[in-house]
């Protein structure tokens, strides 16, 4: 009884300090949901413009020729984000595979690929590879591979990108959100700054985007802004918490073209694959997202906003602009920083009795700890949270389908840390 009544005196604590902080919160609530409402109605646009009707959610099965519902799928896909062409397909498997079939049809052997945003997310550092690594990745092919680390204060070191680009630069790498880094994600005006310096040194290179977790997050996308090609997955915000499996690419009509025949052979590109079942929920998923996206964009401000008054450090702060739906809490050590991802796995609707550990899960070079009680495996438009346990300790959570639920997974983290003792809720704290 005793432990029940603690437990319900840090709760309401909790809840108390949470609804003086969402008074707070207005403002920048009303800024996101302006965000999330013009890009809903650029999305029903998209879909009154092209006729959508019942029979586009109809798959194919086989070759998958003349599947209509997969074509406005991409012509959708294509309106939405302001490009030319677009390749949308649940035979994509992830952000990775979406991104390397990208890189793979705009570099040639003798190519060189240079990222200006630093050392790209962990799982792509095997699609980089090492020259003669035996592996297929692009330095096995002979494509070359550079990086230029930013600047002390997060932005592109510019003269060292001079200096790195080369007659072999073919493609200019650019990461939209901040990975496992303690820096903020680029917005879709710096990333439009950026491609414009780059072509100032050099038009004929190709200024490719990862874009996943940000889309929808502003009311513009990179390629509405001179960026050449992007990629992302379907079970981040595009997918809208409904699409299984997926990944779209978006972008010039060639840059489409040369990916396609990446995804399936030269010549077929992406006019076979069967879609089976899978169209009506990444069509729904797509209606749906602006708004999802919307909630957990509203989840993370108030993630951010409760640790920083509790004296935590976070990137990006409450009240910063926001590009992607990233929220990094820096814990110090490894006991807090498990707590709070344990503490956002007990608040999931499914799976919330397992009690994930720290794993050294393929594709990611430090043991990682993840929360991911979702409908979709690694849905992250779904709340979830993950960590690699190094210094300094950095959880970045993710995503909430609804705001209420964002909330649930912070307070219920908190009850945990503070059932555990690692931090103290005192009276002028709340």
């Amino acid at each position: 009884m005793a432990e029940h009544n603690t437990h319900d005196n840090i709760w309401g604590q909790l809840e108390q300090m949470a609804d003086r902080l969402e008074t707070d919160l207005q403002q920048q609530f009303r800024k996101l949901d302006r965000t999330a409402e013009q890009n809903q109605w650029k999305v029903i646009r998209a879909f009154q413009k092209h006729k959508v009707s019942d029979y586009h959610f109809n798959g194919s099965t086989g070759y998958g020729y003349n599947d209509r519902g997969r074509e406005v799928l991409d012509l959708i896909y294509a309106d939405v984000f302001g490009a030319e062409a677009a390749l949308v397909r649940p035979h994509f498997v992830s952000g990775t595979h979406t991104i390397s079939c990208a890189l793979f049809g705009l570099l040639r052997p003798g190519d060189e690929l240079l990222y200006i945003t630093g050392k790209p997310y962990d799982t792509l550092h095997k699609v980089l590879g090492k020259p003669g690594d035996g592996t297929g990745s692009l330095q096995d092919f002979g494509i070359g591979y550079k990086e230029v680390a930013l600047t002390a204060e997060g932005g592109i070191d510019w003269q060292a990108v001079e200096a790195s680009m080369n007659a072999s630069t073919k493609v200019i790498g650019i990461q939209r959100s901040r990975g496992y880094d303690w820096r903020a994600s680029f917005t879709v005006q710096e990333i439009a700054e950026m491609t414009a310096k780059v072509k100032q040194l050099n038009p004929n290179v190709v200024v490719f985007v990862d874009n996943c977790y940000g889309e929808f997050t502003e009311q513009l996308e990179p390629t509405q802004v001179g960026v050449d090609l992007i990629a992302g997955s379907l079970i981040k915000n595009p997918g809208g918490g409904l699409a299984a499996t997926g990944g779209y690419i978006c972008g010039t009509a060639d840059a489409v073209l040369k990916a396609s025949y990446r995804l399936t052979a030269p010549g077929i590109g992406g006019e076979v694959g069967a879609t089976l079942d899978t169209l009506r929920a990444i069509y729904q998923g797509l209606f749906l997202a602006p708004h999802l996206v919307g909630q957990a964009l509203k989840g993370v401000v108030f993630a951010a906003a409760i640790f920083q008054h509790l004296g935590f450090k976070t990137n990006p702060e409450w009240h910063a602009p926001r590009t992607d739906l990233i929220q990094a809490i820096q814990f110090g050590s490894a006991e807090p920083l498990i707590a709070f991802v344990q503490g956002i796995q007990q608040a999931a609707a499914v799976d919330s009795h397992v009690v994930p550990e720290p794993w050294d899960m393929p594709g990611y070079e430090n043991p990682v700890i993840m929360a991911a009680g979702t409908f979709i495996q690694g849905g992250s438009l779904e709340l979830s949270a993950d960590a690699p346990i190094r210094e300094p300790y950095i959880a970045y959570m993710q995503g909430g389908l609804t705001y209420s639920h964002v909330k649930l997974g912070v307070l219920t983290a908190l009850a945990e840390m503070a059932k555990r003792k690692i931090f103290v809720i005192k009276p002028n704290t709340t």
